[in-house]
């Protein structure tokens, strides 16, 4: 039987209803998290970031799409990343809400899970929430 793979993550796929309205914060996030772009110029509906690692993040505007996303109801709460410092977590809280991100339990910063967990949780316009943990 073969072993754990070294990465588990293939991709992680996003839809939404409106690649226009979210792009931009996704933009700006992913590349500053290590995931620079890998777009398809082919591609206007998607866009893709990929990791050092070989897993990579599509967000894509789907015909199929049937309504707006809520992290509130049945399927994919957030996504939870990581950075390696501090130092990085507070540059990125300091400057997502240029970027269109709003900061969620920002009362609790930096320790929203708990003192032995350092993250930064953060929400876009469309409400897709990214939880950026020091690992």
């Amino acid at each position: 039987m073969p072993g754990p793979a070294a990465n588990p993550v293939h991709h992680i796929e996003l839809w939404t209803d409106d690649l226009t309205a979210v792009e931009a914060s996704f933009e700006w996030l992913l590349p500053r998290l290590g995931w620079p772009a890998d777009h398809d110029p082919a591609w206007p509906r998607g866009r893709v970031w990929r990791h050092p690692s070989g897993a990579y993040v599509v967000l894509e505007e789907s015909p199929a799409v049937t309504g707006p996303h809520d992290r509130l109801r049945a399927g994919l709460n957030h996504l939870a990343l990581r950075v390696d410092e501090r130092s990085e977590l507070d540059g990125i809280r300091a400057e997502a809400g240029d970027h269109g991100w709003s900061e969620l339990f920002a009362d609790d910063y930096p320790h929203v899970g708990g003192p032995d967990h350092t993250a930064l949780f953060l929400e876009n316009a469309q409400g897709f929430e990214l939880e950026i943990v020091v690992a």
